[in-house]
């Protein structure tokens, strides 16, 4: 799989995969507590997660300006709605640190930054809504995300498609867990995206696996 840093190449699946079913509704997570010390977090450690890959993934630096909304494939003129639902996918913190992944299972991207809290506005609802820019449109999911102590933490499930040159479409599936922690230096922002193409033939990374690379990340910046 070819990898890229920022943005995804949105893998193609034809009409001849046959309609994508909506994405199921995750479980309910019970992760135990991380450990280390939650009032130290170390934006450094988070490349100690890459060994949790599987093997023969390809590893490179991501963009510091990456954000869910874009690897999910979109560009910069996008669109969500309702906007007050986006705040999770597009957050406003400083420059990231983190890494991005390619194998046969998906596109794997970890980033963390200082800023936040990140929250949707709470007197709109955002179980289901609707990003678009471009060519493309995508409907985003909420799921249930792992619980960790001293964090807020949120799931979302996106099915994205584009309508290619000839009419063609393209699917893609992306597994979003996000976590906001606080620290003695303030607060920071994790996001763990997982990038799939529902017509591959080979196996896909999963938002159980998503998730629980969310649990190892934070235990990882907390040491």
């Amino acid at each position: 799989m070819r990898l890229f840093v920022v943005g995804t190449v949105l893998l193609v699946c034809t009409a001849a995969c046959g309609p994508r079913q909506a994405p199921e509704r995750a479980p309910a997570f019970s992760s135990p507590p991380t450990t280390g010390n939650a009032n130290v977090v170390n934006l450094a450690r988070i490349d100690r997660v890459r060994h949790q890959l599987p093997p023969g993934y390809e590893v490179v630096d991501l963009d510091p300006h990456a954000s869910p909304v874009s690897l999910w494939g979109f560009g910069p003129d996008w669109t969500a709605d309702p906007a007050e639902c986006a705040a999770p996918a597009a957050p406003e913190t400083e420059p990231s640190r983190g890494w991005s992944a390619s194998g046969s299972g998906g596109i794997v991207y970890a980033a963390v930054a200082k800023g936040g809290p990140v929250h949707p506005d709470p007197d709109v609802p955002c179980e289901q809504w609707r990003v678009s820019g471009g060519h493309s449109v995508g409907t985003v999911t909420a799921v249930p995300a792992p619980a960790i102590d001293g964090a807020v933490t949120r799931g979302m499930a996106t099915a994205v498609t584009t309508i290619v040159e000839g009419g063609t479409e393209t699917r893609s599936h992306a597994d979003t867990f996000t976590a906001d922690l606080d620290s003695e230096a303030g607060g920071y922002h994790l996001f763990i995206t997982v990038v799939t193409d529902p017509g591959s033939p080979e196996p896909a990374l999963d938002s159980a696996f998503t998730a629980d690379l969310l649990v190892k990340t934070v235990s990882a910046l907390r040491g």
